[in-house]
């Protein structure tokens, strides 16, 4: 029927599409937003922080120590026995004896862990100990 008027050609042709590009953006687009993302575990472990109006921001020059609810303690992300704490503030703070050591202790930790963990500090010879928390 449409024979007659021309409109059929007889030769079709499926159409094309060329994906290549589209992965290529999409797999840069992929590693642009991995690279910038911020994640904001900063001891490594999964902590909540208590509420307090006098919160302050510290500066860059600080050694993060978590404390979980559990009571364990981990410095740059991994797990450090008790016992071995102050060896390792110490070492921090020979090689920088200006940094300041902020403790993020779980709001369900025991008090006298953190307490505990700030005297070694001290005794290690952190000039600066602090407890973090989020302001209200």
């Amino acid at each position: 029927m449409f024979e007659d008027y021309g409109l059929s050609s007889g030769n079709t042709s499926a159409a094309d599409v060329n994906i290549g590009p589209l992965i290529d953006m999409v797999f840069i687009l992929l590693i642009f937003f991995v690279i910038t993302t911020n994640f904001n575990r900063q001891t490594g472990v999964d902590v909540t922080k208590p509420k307090a109006q006098s919160a302050l921001s510290q500066g860059q020059k600080t050694l993060l120590i978590g404390i979980t609810r559990e009571g364990s303690i981990h410095v740059h992300g991994r797990q450090v026995h008790f016992d071995r704490l102050r060896t390792l503030v110490g070492t921090e703070v020979d090689k920088n004896p200006a940094v300041s050591v902020v403790i993020i202790a779980d709001q369900d930790a025991s008090v006298g862990k953190t307490v505990q963990v700030m005297d070694q500090c001290a005794l290690a010879g952190a000039a600066k100990v602090s407890i973090a928390a989020d302001k209200e």
